[in-house]
């Protein structure tokens, strides 16, 4: 059984990953992490110095050989992986047990917000123009996001909380 958890950044993916993975008795894989331990390199070094599409492309074949894997595992994907070239495709075509954790605009901006300076995406940011720029990226990650078998909402909720939704929602 593969679950795979997808969402923004700040989601929650991981830490209700490693929940869901112990509940399930089953491992977890955080991709960011498998990625940065197979190239032996820091995202944030394979993206100043190799680029973004020679990262997309790397992310893309070890998320297959993730999802290849014949054991039971919880996987927490990178907030863009569902959103570059076939990725969504090909997660839908290997498991049916895709959760999206969904935040509001104003939940993920107050988690971020918190956290800016370990992200890199948005610690170039001004703290007013975050909300914005949440907004922006889920409206175009949107689409693929919503692709997910199940939308489990995280709003006011911790993230024990959300695990256990996800558990009642599992065959």
């Amino acid at each position: 059984m593969k679950v795979v958890l997808i969402g923004y950044m700040g989601s929650g993916k991981t830490t209700v990953g490693k929940l869901l993975a112990k509940e399930l008795g089953s491992e977890f894989i955080d991709l960011d992490d498998y990625i940065e331990s197979s190239l032996n390199k820091k995202i944030t070094h394979i993206f100043k110095t190799k680029g973004e599409l020679y990262f997309r492309k790397n992310e893309s074949e070890l998320l297959n050989e993730i999802l290849d894997d014949k054991r039971d595992l919880v996987i927490a994907l990178g907030g863009g992986t569902p959103c570059y070239g076939v990725n969504m495709n090909t997660i839908l075509q290997k498991t049916d047990l895709v959760f999206y954790l969904k935040l509001s605009i104003a939940t993920l901006t107050e988690r971020l917000h918190q956290e800016k300076e370990h992200r890199p995406l948005i610690s170039h940011l001004k703290d007013e123009d975050l909300s914005q720029f949440i907004g922006k990226h889920l409206f175009e990650r949107g689409v693929y996001y919503s692709r997910a078998n199940y939308t489990v909402s995280g709003d006011h909720k911790n993230s024990e909380l959300v695990k256990e939704e996800i558990v009642a929602l599992l065959p």
